[in-house]
């Protein structure tokens, strides 16, 4: 089958396909006598393995070693767990930095009045450990006017 043909039946569009075969993480597909790819089973499923390994965020360089391994029948499946468990620790971490940025905005946003002052935590959080390159604002107290009497 060709390009087209295998991007439908894989899921991987056609310049993901070419980038692959280009950069070798996939072995280099056959070509016709019009030096066309051609594409079968072995290549399909190789595909279907990247598209799902990128649908669970492991890196491309992970990736590469997951189908080698794949490929390696004699291998061992602990060379593939440990791949596994570093990501999950990764994705763990991610998942609770994340959970502390949001933490984080949602009592700013709590605080934050919403209304017509130009008070806001969330600006003065933001503010905090930037280096100032205007001086702040004059404060005035709320109800204050402003100009001379």
């Amino acid at each position: 089958m060709n390009i087209g043909q295998a991007s439908k039946a894989s899921g991987v569009s056609a310049k993901m396909i070419r980038y692959y075969d280009e950069t070798g993480i996939v072995r280099p597909a056959n070509r016709t006598e019009a030096n066309y790819r051609e594409y079968g089973e072995r290549e399909l499923n190789e595909l279907r393995f990247i598209k799902r390994a990128r649908s669970l965020g492991f890196s491309m360089e992970e990736i590469t070693l997951l189908l080698s391994l794949w490929r390696d029948r004699q291998r061992p499946s602990r060379d593939v767990k440990a791949i596994a468990d570093r990501h999950v620790a990764d994705l763990d971490a991610r998942i609770a930095e994340m959970q502390a940025m949001a933490d984080t905005l949602r009592h700013l946003s709590h605080c934050c009045a919403g209304d017509d002052r130009p008070d806001c935590p969330i600006l003065a959080d933001l503010t905090q450990g930037a280096a100032p390159t205007d001086p702040p604002p004059e404060r005035r107290p709320s109800g204050a006017r402003s100009g001379g009497r």
